[in-house]
This record gives structure tokens, sequence and C-alpha cells, in this order.
């Protein structure tokens, strides 16, 4: 049997077609519902459905007012507030192209972006930086717009461009990932397939407004089902969020999994009679990381992955949970594969992971870089550059990325599972495993990791002996005050290698 899911697709999204109509589409409904609570140490902001509403589509009008036209991209340079996901889903209702952008960018790398998409506009804060020019929206008169008449939505195509998100690829040069307003459609499949999303939902998200994770599993998702979004005000910290989660009656709990590290590093036991279950995606949770909350909270942790290319489209479930180790299952609708050189590979064989080219969650493409584009895909299948095994029953295990998968005598390896069976030694935190040079043509396994102090590197090395392959056994450790990682919380593995041969050259 080949590794490949058995769906024939997911329903078409419905045309004419808006991405901010769409996940606004009970707020007539719901009113005076909460959509949105903003948790601080002062207390809580409150917005309903009706004034969200309101506020998005003013925004609309204001924009178009400026002399915008649908299909003007704009850049959004907007700190960790509520301005974020109004500006983004004003642009959207209009027929514009918002940007979201992380602010952690610097003014440099904005101009790289500027350089690339001439965006029509750049909606501000102050505090962001971003090079001085024309066209320049500032944070205050968003504000303002809020108050003004509602725009119509901008209905059109699904299929049409509607906004574009950067991915820092396997290059490391920075991509433009363009996405139709029929991702949003998309979504839908991980409510079953991921979630368990429901109307009466309160969903927390750990991350701020302006992170791509946020703003679909902690905003758009709820407000599209008509759940109640709760977001903790900037500056809180992770070991308060048990108490906030607890007071706010929160059902579901979306995070990152270095935030769950932090909450357990704080918390001996998580006691929020409310939660059903957590959500992590952003990197691959540990084995050890999930158990430990299972243990201190008595709920589960439902992992999903995806990419800035494809929303998620594999992940565990409550109604079907993924084993230990395990990426989990194809969301139901999701035409999925592993991919080799000849096509599906068989049953427990590795292959890159690969997504059909009609899934509605698939970008339209990389800005201005056709051929970019092209090289992605094979025999239509979108391929991810990440390496899977997927077993006969459709779950699949993840071994790492392509470009990070080392090589130890002839045996790949993957990174992922020394780290996995590493961070179950006591006193370790956080773990990186990477191939490092040690003199000119002599590569090993290196593991990096931190802990209060440094561990004892015998100790560390018979735990190897006795828990991996040889081939698969770290050769050096090295402790570090802290582990590099990216503006979205992943792991920078390849930092990792540059960082420790800069230091040995």
């Amino acid at each position: 049997m080949l590794s490949l899911s058995p769906s024939d697709g997911y329903a078409p999204c419905p045309a004419p077609f808006n991405m901010a109509a769409h996940v606004l589409t009970h707020a007539g409904r719901l009113g005076d519902k909460t959509a949105l609570r903003i948790i601080g140490k002062d207390g809580a902001e409150n917005w309903s459905y009706h004034v969200l509403e309101s506020a998005v589509r003013g925004t609309a009008t204001g924009l178009l007012a400026l002399g915008l036209k649908p299909g003007d991209i704009v850049l959004m340079r907007l700190g960790n507030t509520v301005d974020f996901p109004l500006a983004y889903l004003g642009a959207l209702a209009a027929g514009l192209v918002p940007v979201p952008t992380a602010a952690a960018l610097t003014e440099p790398e904005v101009s790289a972006i500027i350089d690339t998409l001439r965006p029509k506009a750049i909606l501000r804060d102050p505090l962001v930086p971003c090079p001085k020019g024309s066209g320049v929206v500032d944070v205050k008169d968003l504000r303002t717009m809020r108050d003004l008449p509602p725009a119509d939505w901008h209905m059109g195509d699904p299929e049409r461009l509607g906004y574009i998100i950067y991915t820092s690829g396997t290059s490391g040069k920075p991509s433009a990932v363009m996405h139709a307003h029929r991702a949003i459609w998309a979504r839908q499949m991980m409510y079953d397939g991921w979630y368990d999303l429901r109307e009466t939902d309160r969903v927390m998200h750990a991350g701020a407004f302006n992170w791509t994770y946020t703003l679909g599993t902690g905003l758009m998702d709820p407000w599209t089902m008509g759940a109640t979004a709760l977001i903790p005000a900037a500056g809180t910290a992770a070991a308060d969020l048990p108490q906030i989660m607890r007071q706010e009656n929160a059902s579901l709990f979306a995070a990152a999994p270095g935030v769950y590290r932090q909450i357990l590093k704080h918390n001996d036991g998580i006691d929020i009679p409310s939660l059903r279950h957590g959500l992590s995606a952003g990197e691959k949770l540990p084995e050890a990381l999930r158990s430990a909350w299972q243990s201190a909270s008595g709920t589960q942790i439902y992992e999903a992955y995806g990419m800035s290319e494809c929303s998620t489209f594999l992940s565990g479930s409550p109604a079907r949970p993924a084993p230990d180790g395990s990426l989990g299952y194809p969301q139901p609708g999701r035409r999925v594969a592993l991919i080799g050189p000849d096509g599906p590979v068989p049953y427990g064989t590795e292959g890159t992971i690969a997504v059909y080219k009609t899934d509605p969650g698939l970008m339209l493409g990389y800005f201005g870089a056709p051929e970019q584009t092209a090289e992605k895909f094979q025999d239509g299948w979108f391929m991810t550059g990440d390496q899977g095994v997927m077993g006969a029953d459709g779950q699949i295990t993840y071994l790492g990325r392509n470009d990070d998968m080392m090589n130890a005598g002839g045996f790949r390896v993957s990174p992922i599972e020394v780290e996995q069976k590493l961070a179950q030694y006591p006193g370790i935190t956080a773990i990186g495993a990477t191939e490092v040079s040690v003199r000119a043509d002599v590569t090993v396994i290196a593991a990096f990791y931190t802990a209060d102090s440094p561990l004892d590197e015998a100790a560390l090395a018979l735990y190897a002996q006795e828990n991996l392959a040889r081939y698969k056994q770290p050769r050096l450790y090295v402790h570090l005050p802290e582990l590099p990682m990216g503006a979205n919380g992943k792991l920078l593995r390849r930092a990792l290698r540059a960082g420790y041969e800069a230091q040995n050259d």
C-alpha cells in the first residue's frame, strides 16, 4: 500500500467570496456576544461581535478613502495590539492585500520587503521599526477609521490574491508567500481534525496579536465559529497563564511548545476545570513535554503540523488522538502523501511530506518567483521539504527537514529523534541536535542543551548509549544559556551549527 491519504478533497469554496466576511459571518446573529477579551493586570478589554464587525468595516472605509483600490498591497508594521487584527481584516474587507510582518524585523529587513512588494501603503505603529517614506498610515489614524460608516464587503473570485506572508524557507532568504481568499475556507478542516472547536468555546492563545499562529488559531478560527477569543495582554508572564485560564473559564488553550514548557517550569500542578485540551503548533512537541503537561493538568495536548505555504493539515484530535511521536493524521478533506523520486512511497518508507495542488489552504505561489514556485511541485504535489513516514493507519511520523537531516557514517539521522530522546534526561530544559564540522571533511552529531548548569558529559553519553543506536549518538554535548529561536519560536539548527563552527574554527 502506498503512503497516500484516501481523501478526494474538500468542498469547493463558494463564490463570490471575501475572507473577512467569512470570518465575521456570525457577527450579525451574535451581536453583543463577546468576540474578543484581552486580559491584563488591571482588568480586561472586551470586544463584542457587533463592535468588532463595525471596526473592521469602518477601517475598510477609511483605507479606501485614502485612494487605495482592491488588489493594492498594504504592508503591516504594527505591534502586539488589537490594531493588528482589525487592520488585517479591514484591509481584506476592502479587497486590499495585507502583508502582516513580525514587529521584530529590522529596518534593513523591512526595506528589502518594500523593495520587493512595492506596497501602496504602510500601516505603521511608530514604535515598530520601519524606513521613512511616503504612503505611511499612522496607527492613530487607523484607530479613527473604526467609527466610520461600514464599507461593503469586497466580494470576488475566491482564487484572487488575499494576503501575503513571509517565510524564511530553506535557503535563508525570506520568501513572500501569496495566499488566496479561499485559504480561510480550508481552515474548517481543522475544526474537527484538530481543535474540536465549538461556538461555546472560550479559546485562549498565548501568542502575540501579530503572529500568524495567533491570528489564525487564536482569533479568526474562533470568530468564524462564533466562539470567544481570549488573549493575554502584552507582557503577561507564562507562569500566570493557568490562573488567567482558570478565572476566564478557558476551554481550549493554544501555544507553542516553549510556552507549555515555561508554564510547567513555574507550576507543579495545573488546575483548570474548564479546560478540555491544549493545542500545539509552530515546532515539534517533545513527547516528554506532552506527558508532563498531561500529568500536571489532566488534559491532553493535540499537535498540528503546517507551514507558511499551507495551513496546518496534519494533526491529532480528541476524536483521533495521534500515537506518541507522531504528527497525527491528514485532516478529513486533505490529500496528503509521502513522496519519493517515483511518487508516493510504500507505507513505512521515508518520503517527503506533500500536499496535493487542489488543497484550498495551499498557497498561490511565491511573489515574483514563478521558478521558485514551480520547483516546489512534483507531479501536482507540493513538496514541503519535511521528511516523514506514514503508518498503515495513515498517521505520519516526522523525521525532520530534509536540510536538517544528519549523516552519520552513511546513515541518515533525524535530529528530532535524537532531541526527543535526550530531552527526557533529568536536568535538560531544551535541546537541539545538528551535524557540525570538527575539522576538514569530518562532521559529527552535536547536542546543544540548556540546563541550570552544565551536566556530566560521561553520564549524558551513557544515557545516549542506552537509548540510541551508536550512529545516532551525539559525539559532542554543548551547554548553552539558551538556544537560538526564530521570531515564530522555532529552533534554528543552522544557527547552532554556525555558532559552534565559528567559535571552533
